[in-house]
């Protein structure tokens, strides 16, 4: 393997100035043509049903393992969530979701007639540029006007960060502030793989969220129920041939079909997600 051409992580109050300098900084340039594509690791999938016994065991080692000097989780914790306390981009966050139903994993009125699945994984850069890119406007134009319904499916299969994330979002879950975690972790996201997603940039994400309760969401992710809805995850990805992140499904709502929208191991484009919605409202 190659040397880092990056410095490490810094800690404590340097690494928060330096995520916040970072997520500031204009996104880089992404090729122009087809979509992109994002596999999943050969050997994840290889595993198959036994992916399902190990995601639980993977949540563990990841807990375990602190990213180094200042991944720590911060002492003096507020017990809630605020603007004033938030990484880069949270009063945006807020502003995007705010007012929209969440109930779990799910965003949007219950009656919308069009649900849309997302499998994402939050180190994922091909997701951060999803979530930033088209989820705003599929949130204005479908979800907010109760057209569309969201599910999540956080999924982890680039690194130890990624269960550490998705344990997390589960917790945030329970608050019905799943979203709002996710979105957050996007816009402050940093090369995969390399220790970011530390258990202090955990604790920073659910202190950006308004009316989160920070502690609880650090005891939740480690809990018997967010390891079994690990499990759940790991099996729905398998039972969908789920290849990579983000991978979207589109259908109307109560169907048990899932209809995938793009190419197999593609990120759908905006324009292919926007379809597969009106064909559905019109269907």
């Amino acid at each position: 393997m190659a040397p880092l051409l990056f410095p490490p992580v810094p800690s404590g109050k340097k690494s928060k100035q330096a995520r916040r300098a970072a997520a500031l900084k204009p996104p880089p340039v992404q090729s122009k043509g087809g979509p992109r594509r994002r596999q999943a690791n050969p050997r994840v999938l290889a595993i198959g049903a036994a992916v399902v016994v190990l995601a639980a065991v993977g949540i563990g080692l990841a807990l375990a393992f602190s990213g180094g000097s200042g991944g720590g989780i911060p002492k003096n914790l507020p017990t809630f969530g605020s603007i004033a306390n938030g990484l880069p981009g949270a009063s945006d966050v807020q502003t995007m979701y705010g007012g929209i139903p969440q109930k779990g994993l799910v965003l949007g009125k219950p009656s919308a007639p069009v649900r849309m699945v997302i499998y994402i994984d939050l180190q994922c850069p091909l997701c951060k540029e999803f979530e930033l890119g088209s989820m705003p406007s599929i949130v204005d134009k479908y979800v907010r006007p109760g057209k569309v319904q969201i599910e999540v499916k956080p999924w982890a299969f680039i690194g130890p960060d990624s269960a550490r994330g998705q344990a997390a979002m589960f917790a945030a879950a329970k608050q019905n502030k799943a979203f709002n975690f996710a979105q957050i972790l996007y816009v402050n996201q940093l090369t995969e793989n390399t220790g970011w997603l530390t258990d202090g940039m955990v604790a920073q994400a659910a202190e950006s969220i308004p009316g989160l309760n920070v502690p609880q969401v650090l005891t939740e992710r480690k809990s018997g129920t967010v390891s079994a809805e690990v499990k759940a995850v790991a099996a729905d990805a398998l039972a969908d041939k789920v290849t990579g992140t983000p991978t979207v499904f589109v259908d109307k709502t109560g169907s048990k079909k899932l209809t995938l929208v793009g190419k197999s191991g593609f990120v759908p484009t905006l324009d292919e997600v926007t379809q597969a919605f009106d064909a559905a409202l019109a269907g």
